[in-house]
Parts: structure tokens; C-alpha cells; sequence
């Protein structure tokens, strides 16, 4: 839940950042990725919720996925829209740990037996 809050802290400044002090090109990327980072707060949020309700090791993992692939992904993006630099294939890698995260988190919310 700190990270997932932290998230959200971190996706409302940059998007502030983005429209007051980026060219448009970058602040229209740097904007994606604070939109992405901050679903993916609200993801965190949830799936804290729903581990204090469910058993099981899936909404951890699930949560994992979320902060690790926030970081990659949402990071890169930043790093991209701020110095014109690209992390390669760590981008696009952060995506797919995303996509994995609701993956488990679905399996996670319809697989744990209530408390």
C-alpha cells in the first residue's frame, strides 16, 4: 500500500512537470507514462486491499509485478521524454510485467478463499 501511494505521488508530479515544464513532444510522452504509473498506483492500492481479504501468495506476486513493472516501464518512459534516452528492451519488458501483474491479479482474486 506505501508503494502504490508512493506511485501516485510520484505519476501527479510528473504529470505536473510534464505540462509546465516540457516541450510538447515530450510532455505528451512523459504524460503516458505518469497516466500508466497511476493505474498502476490505483492497482497497488488494490491489491493491498484485497490481500488483507484473501489468502494465498498470487496477490503478492501480483502486486510485485505491479511495482517492478511500473518502475521499468513507467521509468523508461521518463527517462525517454526528460534526456532523449532509451533503456532498450527494459521499456517494453516493464510492459509485459505489467500485463503479467493483472493476469495474476485476476487469478488471485478468483482462485484465494476468503478470510
Amino acid at each position: 500500500m506505501v508503494i502504490g501511494a508512493l506511485s501516485g505521488l510520484i505519476a501527479v508530479a510528473m504529470a505536473a512537470y510534464a505540462s509546465h515544464g516540457l516541450a510538447p513532444e515530450r510532455a505528451a510522452l512523459a504524460t503516458t507514462g505518469a497516466s500508466l504509473q497511476a493505474w498502476h498506483a490505483l492497482a497497488l492500492l488494490g491489491a493491498g486491499m484485497l490481500a488483507e481479504r484473501r489468502r494465498g501468495p498470487l496477490v503478492h506476486v501480483a502486486a510485485g509485478c505491479f511495482a517492478v513493472g511500473s518502475l521499468a516501464f513507467c521509468g523508461g518512459v521518463y527517462l525517454r521524454a526528460l534526456t532523449d534516452t532509451s533503456l532498450g528492451l527494459v521499456t517494453p519488458l516493464g510492459g509485459t510485467v505489467l500485463l503479467v501483474g493483472w493476469g495474476i491479479l485476476a487469478a488471485a482474486a478468483a482462485l484465494a478463499p476468503q478470510k
